[in-house]
């Protein structure tokens, strides 16, 4: 595996999982559970780096309230490579505070960019193009993304089109053509069928000079305010700098802020058993069933049912004569869904918010 000898990851692990509660909440959230086998999300994260990344060069960019627990999961990342942000404004200004630490260890890394909560099978693969993108954006200075080969119609990701590959270049890398929104199912099934449409991972490989170079050139505000907190990293005065930044920064994605404006981004396309996990279906779909089709989880008692995916924390849940289910069972919660309806568990924390019953969130 051909790798630049100096190699930065950095987990984005400030999100609260609403789809995933009860069980996922602001303190606790998606990516500090174990969610689909052994081991939180994002220890899963970091361990799968083995051999790619030393623990000392893994950054992770969270919130206040996950911060203690993140230290807790994850002994062998140094407690100064967690990043609190003040506040949540999205994937860009996340990426370009790390991108700050690191240029400031090494103007010359190379840095991975990851979702703390993912699933991937496949992880010798996943290691394989991970090396493949670090060449050539170390080679080429491009920005680099990695595009999942795409298994159904799917209108929960967003879309990358990649053009034809150069003959001179490496074996499933493609320029980028466009990124897309996520689609409704009619053009979704339209991405599918044209065969270069790959699902957008929103996982990154680039060197930490050209993500800071890009964002002065797209996004010149933002790059204003870290330079502006430049001097105090690592001084008592960070903490308050910034917060005032991002009193001043914009929320806003990485792909829309920079990467759909870049001149020179590439697609590495990715097929090593991704999946998001992006609802409660997803992982019911993937969990080991008995020969009802039901997944049970704790102490459930099923009596004539199918279909069901079952997880109680405590008490014991009977489930009697029912269908096509999700229960989640918590000290102080309960959802029942409908299996096909748990995206809709967000609305469920909305609620919650509106209410102000935040001893639930």
């Amino acid at each position: 595996m051909n790798r630049p000898s100096s190699v930065y990851a950095v987990i984005m692990a400030g999100g609260v999982g609403s789809r995933f509660w009860p069980r996922s909440r602001e303190k606790n959230p998606k990516q500090l559970l174990e969610i689909v086998g052994e081991g939180t999300m994002i220890q899963n994260t970091v361990r799968r780096l083995a051999g790619f990344v030393e623990p000392k060069n893994v950054f992770v960019v969270t919130n206040r309230l996950q911060r203690n627990a993140i230290v807790r999961q994850l002994p062998d990342v140094p407690a100064e490579n967690i990043i609190v942000e003040p506040v949540g404004r999205n994937t860009a200004p996340c990426i370009g505070l790390a991108a700050l630490f690191i240029h400031r260890l090494d103007p010359d890394a190379l840095m991975v960019v990851l979702p703390a909560d993912h699933l991937i099978a496949d992880e010798p693969e996943f290691l394989r193009v991970l090396g493949t993108a670090a060449t050539v954006a170390q080679t080429t200075g491009a920005l680099v993304t990695i595009g999942i080969h795409p298994t159904h119609p799917e209108t929960g990701y967003g879309y990358i089109q990649a053009k034809e590959r150069s003959e001179a270049g490496p074996e499933g890398v493609y320029e980028v053509k466009t990124f897309a929104e996520k689609p409704n199912y009619a053009t979704a099934i339209k991405f599918l069928e044209s065969g270069d449409f790959y699902w957008n991972s929103g996982m990154f490989i680039w060197r930490v000079d050209t993500i800071l170079a890009e964002i002065h050139r797209s996004l010149p505000d933002l790059h204003a305010q870290l330079l502006n907190l430049q001097p105090s990293i690592g001084t008592p005065l960070f903490e308050q700098n910034l917060e005032t930044a991002y009193g001043i920064i914009r929320g806003i994605s990485i792909d829309y802020g920079v990467m759909e404006k870049a001149e020179k981004v590439f697609v590495v396309k990715g097929d090593f058993g991704w999946n998001d996990l992006g609802s409660w279906d997803e992982v019911a779909r993937l969990a080991p069933k008995d020969e009802n089709g039901n997944t049970i989880a704790g102490k459930v008692i099923p009596v004539k049912c199918r279909n069901n995916y079952v997880h109680t924390a405590d008490k014991p849940v009977a489930v009697v004569g029912v269908e096509d289910l999700i229960v989640i069972n918590t000290p102080d919660a309960i959802l029942v869904c409908k299996k096909g309806m748990s995206q809709d568990v967000k609305e469920v924390v909305d609620h919650l918010k509106r209410k102000q019953m935040n001893e639930f969130l």
